[in-house]
């Protein structure tokens, strides 16, 4: 203990073979040493704190220089869940509380799973829960054995697919696309040392998952290069899940119909997170909007992978790349041209292209065709940005410029009859240097067009070049799909922490005590044209805050039988149904959404108690602009053995008479301590119901 307080921030990881006793006879046995958060980036530096610290412990620098097996200079993690922060050798909060998820159950809904990925290596863990009852199902390249104590079972779904969905594929639960693999080791994922983007050096680190200790079962019903899938399927899937005893259920799809299916898990006790959808920056664009699951918004992380593009000029300016293999075209000077459109294609052999928007992967196949030796693009809100990149590995160096740089480029292209540019290979940058979390541009927005007075999407997580496992390697990947996981495996901690919470509980808990600033203090941003402020139809409640949501104090429960109305009256309107989704605000969400402000609504919301049995709390209103927020009671008591919930009333009035836009707010309950219990508001005035504006 001695040595690791003395020395807990001198580096970053510490592997030693240490004699115990030291005596001549002794034997010798293998430590692995946590030595906190790196200090230096010289990785001789590093080196060197090592060597120092064990001197201490040994009292020789010969003695310590021999007894080190490896110092490891840059274990970090893939980065996403240190961000959120879930180091993994912390000595307290969610992830430690929860046993790092053990024995949580994880049903995988996706593309299936590739078994032999390390992350899924089952060494060192018990038995298969007892209450588990699903099965291995076998099929093409996949049998018994590709189960195990971590993958604890398996099926697939072919339902419904066509010929083409099906070309190619494997018809087991094994994963042809590898978003299902992604995703389910993001959730789930055992640490696996030294991984990066391709194995080619970017975000290099410790891969694991959220909830590194969960079992996993796949549920594949995505099929081919697309992952199409249908909506029988995923309703069968859910169906066996239920049954099968799975805790939580991870969907990284969309759909509006198929997600009814899973009021039956909720009301089993399942927690349900969903993807809510890529076609951001565009309002109401947001998916799988129902009330009882959890709609997940995606955000970045504080890294970054810059790429120094150098002018003929000497000038040199940043852009964004994945660009690792400098094998495949040398980093020298390039003849840079500038194309304004497919017809200046044939001037691109051998030369770098300034290429404007669109683009996508087929622009990249097409350059290459033609002998382009690298491609600059100028910045557009491309969902598959990241992909597009990707896809140039070991063809041609790209990378992606904002507008501004891109016209330096080609000013400086028309400035002199020979241009040249070159584009060195990306590296990695964390930390405070990039501004983060923001709301990624393609996550889809709110409102919800079917259901309006339900706010979503609920949350925002990691969701931007996320690092996780594809086949036997790992790459990166974006969408709301990878924030979903994150989200997934929180659920499976606090589900771990607080087994007898509902589904209702654990999604209001995570709303509730999400953060909506950055780590500089600053209103958190949502990226578009141009960025803005980020506001509940961006984010939700905000960013996630995993330790925050292991105790928030207060929660807003549900019944699952309160959502039975909504659910008959969404496959089936009838006549009294008008009435009813026309109130969904009264529904007891840990948000508000008033779509239809005329004069005045009243909202009713109770709390229940979570944290200490007795408590004050007193009601903090951000009011949205134009309207006035009246809160009854303003003081909640709680005493001990009295009754540890409480009902209160909320009143929103029109201060102007305007058909207008959603404006934005907040509701926060403050006690004595700790807590801070926020949920976000959305209020539309309006004089004319079949008119509205949703700006």
């Amino acid at each position: 203990m001695e040595f690791r307080s003395a020395f807990c921030r001198s580096a970053l990881l510490l592997v030693l073979l240490v004699l115990l006793p030291l005596s001549a006879s002794a034997s010798t046995k293998l430590y692995i040493v946590y030595m906190g958060e790196k200090k230096h980036d010289d990785p001789s530096m590093v080196t060197a704190s090592h060597h120092d610290a064990l001197t201490f412990v040994i009292g020789s620098k010969d003695g310590a220089m021999k007894s080190i097996v490896y110092s490891y200079k840059h274990a970090h993690t893939t980065r996403s869940w240190d961000f959120l922060g879930l180091n993994y050798y912390e000595k307290s909060g969610v992830l430690k509380d929860a046993m790092y998820g053990e024995d949580v159950i994880i049903g995988v809904v996706d593309t299936g799973i590739w078994p032999e990925s390390p992350s899924f290596n089952d060494d060192g863990y018990g038995p298969v829960p007892a209450r588990w009852k699903g099965v291995c199902q076998t099929g093409d390249a996949f049998n018994t054995t590709n189960c195990n104590r971590k993958i604890i079972g398996a099926r697939w779904y072919s339902a419904g697919a066509t010929d083409d969905m099906l070309k190619g594929e494997y018809m087991s639960p094994r994963d042809f696309h590898g978003h299902g693999t992604h995703t389910a080791s993001t959730i789930a994922g055992g640490r696996v040392w030294n991984v990066s983007h391709h194995q080619g050096g970017l975000g290099a680190g410790v891969a694991r998952g959220g909830a590194p200790r969960a079992r996993v079962a796949v549920y594949k019903v995505c099929w081919g290069v697309g992952g199409n899938f249908g909506g029988a399927a995923v309703l069968a899937a859910v169906d066996d899940a239920i049954n099968d005893g799975v805790d939580v259920l991870s969907l990284s799809l969309g759909g509006p119909n198929e997600i009814h299916g899973t009021l039956h898990a909720v009301a089993r006790g399942i927690t349900v997170v969903f993807a809510g959808g890529n076609d951001g920056p565009t309002s109401q664009t947001v998916q799988n909007t129902v009330p009882w699951v959890i709609t997940v918004a995606a955000a970045t992380i504080d890294r970054t992978f810059p790429t120094t593009i150098s002018l003929g000029n000497n000038e040199k300016l940043l852009g964004q790349s994945l660009y690792y293999n400098a094998t495949v075209s040398s980093i020298k000077f390039q003849t840079l041209v500038v194309v304004n459109g497919s017809s200046a294609i044939n001037v691109t052999a051998g030369n770098v292209v300034l290429w404007p928007e669109p683009y996508n992967k087929d622009t990249i196949d097409l350059l290459a065709k033609e002998g382009a030796k690298g491609i600059i693009f100028a910045q557009g809100n491309t969902f598959n940005l990241l992909e597009t990149l990707d896809a140039c590995n070991g063809i041609m160096p790209c990378a992606v410029v904002d507008k501004e740089i891109a016209n330096r480029i080609a000013s400086y292209a028309t400035s002199t009859s020979m241009p040249v540019v070159k584009v060195s290979p990306a590296v990695t940058v964390v930390g405070n240097g990039v501004l983060s979390p923001r709301v990624a541009g393609f996550s889809s927005r709110g409102p919800a067009t079917k259901f309006p007075g339900i706010l979503k999407p609920d949350i925002a997580a990691p969701g931007a070049s996320i690092l996780a496992a594809v086949g036997d390697s790992y790459e990166f990947m974006s969408g709301t799909s990878m924030a979903c996981p994150h989200v997934s495996a929180v659920v499976a901690l606090l589900k771990s922490v607080h087994p007898d919470w509902s589904p209702a509980m654990i999604k209001s808990s995570i709303v509730t005590t999400a953060s909506v600033t950055d780590r500089f203090g600053m209103p958190i941003q949502a990226e578009g044209s141009p960025r803005k402020v980020a506001d509940p139809f961006d984010f939700g409640g905000g960013h996630i805050e995993p330790n925050k949501a292991i105790d928030p104090g207060l929660v807003y429960d549900i019944d699952p039988r309160d959502y039975t109305k909504f659910f008959n009256c969404s496959l089936d309107p009838q006549e009294d149904c008008k009435s009813y989704m026309g109130k969904l605000y009264q529904l007891n969400l840990p948000s508000i959404a008033v779509p239809d402000l005329k004069d005045s609504v009243i909202v009713w919301r109770t709390v229940t108690n979570v944290g200490g049995s007795e408590a004050n709390y007193k009601v903090v209103v951000e009011a949205p602009a134009g309207v006035n927020v009246v809160v009854e009671p303003q003081v909640i008591t709680f005493a001990k053995g009295g009754n540890q919930s409480a009902t209160f009333k909320v009143t929103f009035t029109a201060r102007q008479r305007v058909q207008g836009g959603y404006t934005f707010g907040s509701l926060t309950w403050l006690d004595d301590n700790t807590h801070s219990v926020r949920i976000p508001v959305a209020v539309r005035t309006i004089i004319q119901d079949f008119v509205s504006d949703t700006a």
